[in-house]
């Protein structure tokens, strides 16, 4: 029989490690084996002076789901101050299947206002994490989260995490809500075991000596899991949660409109480390078909199996994905089958072959409806008029929806009144909210993890700098004619592949600084690994890096062949030599320099792009070299014709014959861009959203060139309001901005008769017009 090079831990709970085991073992296999299931001293750290706790306790606070971290931004100046760091926590909500009541969500959104830094993080695993959270909240904060029924333990730590499920509330079919269901089945019963936990943050009793130590973990034993342990489920014509990147997945089998079984999945993984070819990430290996019933004592088996043979020396290499990897398919197949105590069913001949980002309006199938709403990269904030946190509550208020959070760091708002469309489409425009389908593809299937400043791994930046990248993006596959293709970009600060960016058409994974390793070949459906197209390209590059590849498959590709076909087929070699030795400019129409945001874990925008930046490249051949003569004739002068320059360009949207503008280009001399006009109608509605023979009510202004769906990191220099029917509009006043944001002054305009615009009649002429400092009441 095959013996694992692994270290073995004993199956009985009581049952104390050999002397060899110990050896053996990572110093964080023993802060878990003496922490009397997870107790260590965090009670007691909770209430002294200090800012954080010891380093023992601060992996233990892992499994209760909060990470000890610290403010990276002010770590510079902190240090020159004589200062030392800055301790916040990051905690982290356990959500099977991304599944909220309305009451749920307005309370953690409660919390994010009183113990966090104002903001929510959706997670790339359909959980909610709050940033920024002290030590002295932090008590407050986990009990809160209790209060509302939801839960932080086991949402980080070396032990189940949040089990993932389609989120789509597809009632028609019932197979959606059995996924749902098990979920949650499987979530309870790989929860620890520990009374730790509502001890330390509950007010629970405390035991004693002798009880906390028959406090035992039936499943989990006293040092747990050698690391942490992620399970999906999936349907094969929807992979949203990449079931193939799950620790493990399970692939349901329907059959009459059923669920009848899963394909069993294992050993999916994403964590690698630059530089230690003994990591890499690693796709789901299918094992085994188990029926319906069988699947919480299948899961079960697969954790105790784990459990017992996973590496407990080298935490690098400690992932069920290195077992799987290790021992292949056969010899992992064995080995569960004495776990499950029989033999294994073959898994069924059976893939995924589609996904759905599930945003947009949507019929649930019971009568009601579901609306998906894209959010950037997961945080939820209020910043200038992109006011995210407080539009998302308006509308939970409003129609009590359920919540269900996607793998993709979205909100799906469900259980809406059939004719709530246009008053949800209302709030969306009044707070600055885009729809789904004013979006472009590329945004809409990104991703970023949230890595500097919070995040103690993070060794670039990731959630502050995707935006501008794939702003970028958009302007070149737009130009390409390929804004229309399903891209996935995924971005990671460091190379433990948080948001799956090894599975995506283009990953871009931090490598030092401000210098990325550059993915392609992926695909949108998560079935397979891409490959390095450049190492070490620098956050600016990393646009112009690609766009060769772009270029040529746009010229190259065959018929109904994907971005990421496309480059599998090609090959990294073939890829890389497109690439230029020196990264090109970028488009002229381009402006500025890339870079990332320092304000609170931000997914705004900047209007900046990148310029050209020495690339990365093989050492160049020497140039050929020839005799060039001195002697050069005159040069003959032709008349060139003047190139013409546009003033402005305006784009309209709405059916044909009721064409509204939108928003306007106002151009310099040069042809730069000097201001973006943006324009709004009755209801404060954008030109697609707008009813036909809606009136002008307000004209926005932003300097140079703003993205019209992006307003919210726009600089905004003046609002103008008008009112009157539609074909006579008047303005009304006009607010003058400051380049914080701040109102610099009031403008009001008088009509003849000293009329206001709401009442002069057509036709009139303007007489007057008064300035005010600050913002005057309406």
């Amino acid at each position: 029989m095959e013996t694992s090079t692994a270290t073995r831990i004993p199956t009985a709970a009581h049952e104390a490690p050999s002397a060899e085991s110990a050896v053996k073992r990572s110093a964080v296999e023993g802060i878990k084996e003496n922490s009397r299931q997870l107790r260590g001293t965090i009670a007691l750290d909770l209430v002294n002076e200090a800012d954080h706790f010891s380093e023992a306790d601060k992996q233990l606070l892992k499994f209760h789901g909060t990470y000890q971290q610290e403010d990276r931004d002010a770590r510079k100046t902190r240090r020159k101050d004589g200062v030392g760091k800055h301790h916040m926590f990051m905690v982290r909500c356990k959500i099977p299947g991304g599944r909220l009541t309305a009451k749920q969500y307005l309370a953690v959104d409660d919390i994010a206002g009183a113990h966090a830094n104002g903001t929510l993080r959706f997670t790339s695993r359909q959980g909610i994490q709050f940033h920024g959270v002290l030590k002295s909240q932090l008590r407050e904060t986990i009990a809160d989260i209790n209060a509302c029924l939801l839960s932080t333990l086991g949402a980080c730590g070396d032990v189940e995490r949040n089990v993932m499920a389609c989120p789509a509330p597809h009632h028609h079919d019932g197979v959606h809500a059995q996924l749902q269901e098990t979920a949650k089945v499987l979530a309870a019963h790989l929860a620890p075991r520990t009374r730790a936990y509502h001890e330390i943050w509950l007010n629970g009793q405390p035991v004693g000596e002798s009880a906390s130590e028959a406090d035992v973990e039936p499943l989990y034993g006293k040092v747990y899991l050698p690391r942490k342990f992620k399970t999906g489920l999936a349907l094969p014509q929807d992979n949203c949660i990449d079931v193939y990147a799950q620790d493990l997945g399970l692939l349901a089998i329907v059959e009459d409109g059923t669920i009848v079984g899963y394909n069993v999945i294992v050993g999916g993984g994403m964590g690698m480390t630059h530089g230690n070819a003994n990591t890499f990430p690693h796709l789901g290996r299918p094992i085994c078909y188990v029926p319906a019933q069988a699947v919480v004592g299948a899961a079960e088996a697969v954790v105790k199996l784990f459990r017992d043979h996973g590496n407990r020396a080298d935490r690098k290499r400690a992932r069920i994905k290195y077992l799987v990897h290790d021992w292949g398919v056969e010899k992992f197949r064995r080995t569960l089958s004495d776990y499950i105590g029989g033999p294994l069913h073959e898994p069924r001949p059976l893939t995924v072959s589609d996904f759905d980002l599930h945003l947009g309006w949507h019929p649930q199938g019971d009568g009601k409806c579901f609306y998906g709403l894209s959010i950037e990269n997961g945080r939820v904030k209020d910043e200038g008029s992109l006011r995210l946190r407080s539009g998302l509550r308006a509308l939970v208020e409003r129609f009590q929806a359920e919540i269900r959070l996607t793998p993709l760091q979205d909100i799906l708002l469900c259980d809406l009144p059939a004719d709530a469309k246009g008053e949800i489409d209302k709030t969306l425009a009044e707070y600055g909210i885009p729809r789904p389908d004013t979006l472009s593809n590329v945004q809409k299937h990104s991703m970023a993890c949230p890595a500097v400043p919070t995040c103690g791994l993070a060794i670039s930046e990731s959630e502050r700098a995707l935006p501008n990248v794939v702003d970028q993006l958009e302007i070149e596959l737009k130009r390409l004619g390929l804004e229309q293709e399903r891209i996935s970009v995924r971005m990671t600060g460091c190379p433990n592949g948080c948001v799956r960016p090894y599975q995506s058409d283009i990953g871009i994974v931090g490598r030092s600084g401000d210098k990325y390793t550059l993915f392609v070949g992926g695909h949108t459906v998560g079935h397979r690994l891409n490959f390095v197209l450049k190492d070490l390209v620098p956050l600016n590059d990393l646009v112009p890096t690609v766009l060769p590849v772009l270029e040529n498959f746009k010229r190259d590709r065959r018929r109904d062949e994907t971005f990421g076909d496309y480059c599998q087929r090609r090959g990294a070699e073939q890829l890389q030599a497109l690439l230029p030795s020196k990264t090109p400019s970028t488009n002229g129409a381009q402006e500025g320099v890339l870079k990332a945001r320092k304000d609170t874990n931000g997914d705004t925008h900047h209007a900046t792009t990148p310029t050209s930046s020495q690339g990365q490249g093989a050492a160049l051949a020497e140039p050929e070299t020839r005799a060039i003569p001195l002697a050069v004739p005159e040069p003959k002068v032709t008349s060139i014709a003047p190139i013409a320059i546009p003033r402005s360009e305006t784009i309209f949207a709405g059916p044909s014959a009721s064409e509204l503008r939108d928003y306007s280009f106002r151009h310099n001399s040069d042809g730069s861009v000097r201001e973006t006009v943006v324009y709004f109608y009755d209801g404060d509605l954008r030109a697609a959203a707008a009813q036909r023979g809606a009136a002008l009510r307000r004209k926005a202004v932003y300097s140079g060139r703003a993205n019209p769906q992006r307003l919210h990191e726009a600089i905004k220099r003046h609002d103008t309001f008008y009112a009157g029917s539609a074909g006579h509009e008047c303005r009304n006043r006009r607010i003058d901005y400051l380049n914080d944001g701040q109102v610099a002054r009031t403008i009001v305009f008088y009509y003849e008769g000293d009329a206001r615009a709401a009442v002069v009649p057509s036709g009139k002429a303007l007489r007057r017009q008064v300035a005010y400092a600050g913002l005057l009441p309406t």
